[in-house]
């Protein structure tokens, strides 16, 4: 990987490719909870958060096409010199629709952590205040259970912290914490 790639560069070719403030926010806190969870495996944190800062680049494009999803991104990210792993992980958070096994550590760990922003975000939005900072890991796990809540969240890959080594309720802390660090630029 060049060393010139970190987070900024990484966001300016996510703001070419991604319009939408919502889905910038959704790599923005994936890219949080990646860095934190490389940090606690002893990871490299800032492969780990170009990960899942780059994850969905493709999503606005590929979204009528799921099979396509994450094999563009790997196409743009490949011509500008991310390294194999990064690619990896990213085809890895959509495996399911790309016929293609989720195994990796780091595609793992995007696999749970861009998923619970979703149900992290909800939890936030039923707060009176509908701030992050009132979002207690233990609401989350509750709201987990809730299938009706945030239905389209896959608790399934949420679990996929446990592949990692990872318990739910460290997940959780974790990820919690992770967005309450970047509120602000989540506007929550």
């Amino acid at each position: 990987m060049s060393e010139l790639w970190d987070s900024d560069l990484a966001l300016q070719l996510l703001r070419q490719h991604m319009h939408s403030d919502v889905l910038i926010k959704h790599c923005l806190a994936s890219a949080a909870i990646m860095r934190a969870l490389a940090e606690r495996f002893g990871e490299n944190a800032d492969r780990w958060e170009l990960a899942g800062l780059l994850h969905d680049l493709d999503f606005e494009e590929t979204k009528d096409n799921p099979n396509r999803h994450g094999n563009l991104t790997a196409e743009i990210l490949a011509r500008e010199g991310l390294p194999d792993d990064i690619i990896l992980a990213i085809r890895e958070h959509n495996a399911e629709a790309l016929g293609i096994p989720c195994q990796s550590r780091m595609g793992l760990a995007l696999s749970a952590a861009e998923t619970v922003t979703g149900l992290i975000v909800a939890t936030a939005l039923v707060q009176p205040d509908k701030k992050l900072a009132g979002v207690k890991p233990a609401s989350v796990r509750k709201r987990m259970k809730e299938k009706a809540f945030a239905r389209n969240v896959s608790r399934e890959r949420i679990l996929d912290c446990e592949k990692l080594g990872l318990s739910l309720d460290d997940f959780l802390a974790l990820s919690v914490a992770a967005m309450q660090g970047i509120a602000a630029d989540l506007g929550l």
